[in-house]
């Protein structure tokens, strides 16, 4: 009897033990299960605390150094504030090898902010010198969208005064700047080799919506802009000017561009090498200029070439133009290929030229010499605009076919420069 009883006090025990064992086994396995799906998700700022800024700050440097993407997806409404959009204090910056993902999410800069949506992390402020990055990557899916401030402390470019031509709340504080300059750029990338842009979605842009400078090899697809050179503050319609898509300047190579849609208050697309003539010599970072990057004496490298645009539908809401072709000062710009331009202007619209390559102005250093404004491609254009395509520099060895004007009053061509700026130039 002894032995009975004791030989089912060891089977209990076993029993007991194997359960013990497998409890802790699932309770590990569910640990490791929950950490590592917390873990992953930190990458996303939702799962972070502070100012939306600062939980996009610590979500990017979690994601940065564990090789994954930061995913910012709609934010979550909390005790904070009930709203599921972020909005931002400053830019948030790309460091090279990075993929930046905006998933169904809104970005919206603060009333305090006065810089980017985003900017690559080797620019800024007073920087003094840009070290190159590459490989970066912000990339949208579902509804990505990027938006203005509702009350922007600055917009404009470096050109305007702020409250005398274009809005800014900062008007009249002295200890801010009165111009616009770079800080109003929405994306602005400088020295990146390697980049795409796709799939966003840009909308009351305080200036230029994107801007790239010194980059190559890149891609840019399917980028919707929504601004109109005006917006409502408080209840009063104010005026923002220079509110540009896309814009290409000094030294971009490379770059391939299929979709850009929708309608800005200024150019849709421009690619402008322009250099500062009243200030040759600054340095990188500086505030009151359109251009990060330090500016010199134009060199070879300040060369804008090789090219494609395709597939551009939209229109300029003042009427300027939507494809706007700027190089000068002996800066060349060639290789170029355009395809398939589609003006979708409203009754009542017409943009000074659906495409305006250089320009005859002395203030941008006048009609460039034969030969620096080069080997343009121009293929199936369909104008609303008061012309076509409008010649206000220099063109070389060159094509330009399939341009069709819409609008009753408008041109076709229009040479403003004269017959002989323009050479081996084949119009079909």
């Amino acid at each position: 009897m002894q032995s009975a009883w004791n030989q089912t006090i060891s089977v209990h025990k076993c029993f007991g033990l194997i359960m013990k064992t497998i409890i802790g086994v699932f309770l590990v396995v569910a640990g490791l299960f929950y950490w590592t799906k917390h873990s992953a998700s930190l990458n996303n700022p939702n799962f972070h605390l502070g100012t939306d800024s600062e939980r996009i700050e610590a979500a990017l440097t979690y994601a940065k150094r564990n090789n994954l993407p930061l995913e910012i997806t709609a934010r979550e409404p909390d005790a904070a504030a009930d709203r599921d959009y972020w909005l931002i204090d400053r830019a948030i910056l790309m460091p090279g090898d990075f993929e930046l993902r905006l998933i169904d999410c809104k970005i919206k800069l603060s009333d305090s902010s006065r810089d980017n949506f985003i900017r690559s992390a080797n620019c800024g402020r007073d920087v003094g010198t840009i070290p190159p990055l590459s490989n970066i990557r912000i990339i949208g899916s579902g509804k990505a969208v990027l938006e203005g401030a509702a009350r922007p402390r600055a917009t404009g470019d470096s050109g305007k005064n702020l409250g005398v031509q274009t809005f800014g709340t900062d008007v009249g504080k002295w200890e801010e700047s009165q111009r616009g300059d770079w800080r109003n750029i929405g994306i602005l990338l400088a020295e990146v080799t390697g980049f795409t842009l796709e799939n966003l979605t840009l909308v009351d842009s305080h200036c230029w919506a994107i801007s790239l400078e010194y980059c190559r090899t890149g891609k840019i697809n399917n980028i919707h802009f929504q601004s109109t050179g005006k917006k409502t503050v408080d209840g009063r319609t104010e005026t923002i000017l220079n509110q540009d898509g896309l814009d290409l300047r000094r030294g971009c190579r490379s770059i391939d561009i299929d979709g850009i849609y929708g309608h800005t208050g200024d150019d849709l697309v421009a690619l402008t090498a322009i250099p500062d003539r009243t200030n040759a010599t600054s340095r990188a970072g500086e505030l009151g200029k359109m251009m990060v990057s330090a500016l010199a004496q134009p060199s070879a490298r300040d060369a804008v070439e090789d090219i494609t645009i395709r597939n551009v539908k939209g229109f300029c809401a003042g009427e300027h133009h939507i494809v706007r072709f700027l190089n000068t000062w002996g800066i060349k710009m060639r290789r170029i290929h355009l395809e398939n331009l589609e003006d979708l202007s409203p009754e009542g619209i017409h943009a000074s030229a659906a495409i305006k390559i250089g320009d005859s102005n002395p203030r941008w250093g006048g009609v460039t010499p034969l030969g620096d404004t080069t080997e343009f491609t121009i293929k199936n254009v369909r104008s609303r605009a008061k012309s076509a395509v409008k010649i206000a520099g220099s063109l070389s060895d060159s094509t330009i076919s399939g341009v069709t004007n819409l609008n009753p009053k408008g041109k076709l061509f229009i040479f403003e420069s004269g017959h002989d700026n323009v050479r081996n130039v084949v119009v079909n």
